[in-house]
């Protein structure tokens, strides 16, 4: 019994219908008429098992054979309309495409992050180290190795952030407590800076805030005198400041002594002209070397500690610190 289903008939309408198709989704019509599971090749291919013995081998080759050729012909085609579809719409599309694309916006270090960057920079130019400690500290590093007795003002829960549940645990006020545990770990001659974070309850007015940022130095040597520690600041204010206004009068800290304190002309938003402190400093009171076991007979030194914040105030003209932390972009790329 012959095949009902003409092989060579089937692929001349197949063949047909894909070179007069026009777009692909009409080749794929084709494709599901003429090859898909229900297409009479299908059909033929599986009515093989009903033909006699002799004729199977002779029909299916000739069927696979067929499919082949109309599965080479779809893909041939497809291609072809594909190539055709982009053609049009890369002509309807006026864009260049050679044109560069949008280019991401390039980020900046924070202003503060600059100021802090330069002065590190002076001070490893004169040989200091820099040092980091933590922000959590103890009242131990942060008040009473520092000459801080129970009782002072700056101890009080008023001027000081104390960690719930955590006994004599406090936000660091000061990075002094890093000069501690440096001359607890290392002999003199000492010469560090340390940079960083610290916490105060204070927000008076547009120069403070409850967060801001210090860079605290320490000089020990055989020698030392407050002549040392001005001409110290002396080089780095007119390093980060120029020819800004600056004075030096005495002033009081429990860890050093004698104290003195560096201020800045400063102009705020309402154009005003008054003076500001920039940093603390003075020579290290030896009550301070004798918690680190340091010899306050033969080591002298000095301790001084500035606000980053206000340095970039007053170089920049920012009129109030609060900008600083805002992270309003209208603000930062002025100065990236």
């Amino acid at each position: 019994m012959a095949s009902p289903y003409d092989i060579s008939e089937i692929k001349t309408r197949a063949l047909a219908g894909t070179a007069a198709a026009g777009t692909v989704s009409a080749l794929e019509a084709v494709r599901v008429e003429f090859t898909g599971r229900k297409s009479e090749l299908a059909k033929a291919l599986a009515s093989i098992v009903s033909l006699p013995p002799e004729e199977r081998g002779t029909f299916g080759k000739h069927a696979n054979a067929a499919r082949r050729e109309i599965d080479d012909a779809l893909a041939e085609r497809k291609a072809e309309l594909e190539a055709a579809e982009l053609s049009e719409q890369l002509a309807d599309d006026r864009t260049d495409v050679t044109l560069p694309g949008d280019p991401y916006p390039r980020g900046a270090l924070h202003l503060l992050t600059q100021v802090r960057l330069e002065i590190e920079e002076i001070f490893l130019a004169l040989g200091y180290e820099i040092a980091d400690g933590p922000e959590v500290e103890t009242e131990h590093y942060n008040f009473t190795a520092l000459n801080t007795p129970e009782g002072h003002p700056a101890r009080s829960s008023s001027d000081t952030f104390y960690v719930d549940g955590s006994a004599g645990t406090i936000l660091r006020t000061q990075t002094s407590s890093v000069q501690v545990r440096v001359m607890e770990a290392r002999t003199p001659p000492l010469y560090v800076i340390s940079p960083g974070a610290v916490y105060r309850r204070d927000d008076v007015d547009a120069t403070h805030s409850p967060m801001f940022h210090q860079l605290e130095g320490l000089a020990v040597d055989e020698g030392l005198s407050l002549a040392h520690l001005i001409g110290t600041l002396k080089h780095v204010a007119g390093q980060l400041l120029g020819s800004t206004e600056y004075r030096i009068i005495p002033d009081f800290f429990p860890f050093t002594e004698p104290s003195i304190q560096l201020l800045v002309r400063w102009t705020d938003r309402a154009g005003r002209s008054s003076w500001m402190e920039l940093l603390g400093a003075g020579m290290v009171d030896p009550n301070v070397f004798s918690f680190a076991g340091y010899d306050s007979e033969r080591w002298t030194g000095f301790a001084f500690g500035m606000g980053l914040d206000r340095i970039a105030m007053v170089r920049h003209g920012v009129p109030d610190l609060r900008l600083l932390f805002d992270g309003d972009l209208r603000v930062l790329e002025q100065f990236s």
